[in-house]
């Protein structure tokens, strides 16, 4: 499954979009990369004398010199709908098609679901998820999702973004991320350039020391597990900058680097965005 995903995103990679899924082929009035998948984000520009662009009927930012981003949950349905209002009033629309993939899915029928601790994780998670979500509203001058992303540490993939386990039965939560194991300590990098939206003063329940970071245009990447945070809220960091080391603080079974990437509610695939692994 690895070597098919790592094979896939070599396809990902486009120079003219760093950030696109797929060939460098372009699509239609928006210049998108084509295919688009679950779990993608993809680059496009906006047509000339364009004053407003939706997806799905959602307001998407744009920037001066017409680019913007578009990605889709690992769970997107197979199409939507861009569309461009021009200054002239004219509206364009185009279908995107959006392709299924394969998800690595467990059953183990005989195991129960791992119990959340209670009552205390009930009693601190509310918290910790407010923080969460109030550092993704932020809005910052990031200019990151310009730039070709890097690994923000190398190593052996051990969970593979889009997984999930079926505990007799009961579905749990599919992964969110792409867990890289290495030993703690090992530095952590900022695969591109951004602005520090949530730097956890003490560990949270289930992701330990966490960082986030905004990358601008909706995009932010958020480290979990970390042994210790090496920038403050705010900071300006530097694609490549040294930002964290990993650990094994929260839930974790090991030392390992959780990395999740998010554009607005999309939850997106590390390994499509950066490439193969060097």
């Amino acid at each position: 499954m690895i070597r098919r995903l790592l094979a896939l995103s070599a396809l990902a990679v486009s120079p003219a979009f760093p950030c696109a899924v797929a060939s460098a082929q372009v699509a239609g009035n928006f210049g998108l990369s084509v295919p688009l998948t679950q779990g993608a984000l993809a680059t496009g520009t906006v047509p000339v004398g364009t004053v407003q662009l939706t997806l799905d009927g959602t307001p998407i930012p744009f920037a001066e010199d017409r680019r913007f981003l578009i990605a889709f949950d690992r769970d997107a349905g197979p199409a939507a709908i861009l569309s461009a209002r021009l200054r002239d009033g004219r509206q364009l629309r185009e279908t995107l098609q959006v392709a299924p993939r394969a998800w690595n899915v467990s059953r183990l029928n005989r195991l129960q679901k791992y119990p959340v601790p209670q009552p205390e994780f009930e009693r601190v998670r509310p918290a910790e998820l407010a923080r969460i979500q109030a550092a993704r509203a932020l809005q910052t001058d990031a200019q990151g999702w310009r730039q070709p992303f890097l690994w923000p540490t190398t190593g052996r993939i051990s969970t593979l973004f889009g997984s999930q386990r079926i505990y007799a039965g009961e579905p749990g939560a599919f992964h969110s991320g792409i867990d890289v194991a290495r030993a703690t300590g090992t530095p952590v990098l900022a695969p591109a350039d951004g602005v520090v939206i949530l730097a956890a003063d003490q560990p949270f329940t289930l992701e330990g020391n966490l960082l986030m970071i905004d990358h601008g245009m909706g995009l932010n990447s958020a480290f979990l597990h970390l042994s210790r945070i090496d920038v403050k809220l705010g900071d300006h960091v530097r694609r490549g900058q040294p930002i964290g080391a990993v650990g094994r603080s929260g839930r974790a079974t090991g030392p390992h680097l959780h990395w999740g990437m998010r554009w607005r509610d999309a939850r997106i695939d590390p390994l499509l965005v950066t490439g193969p692994m060097p």
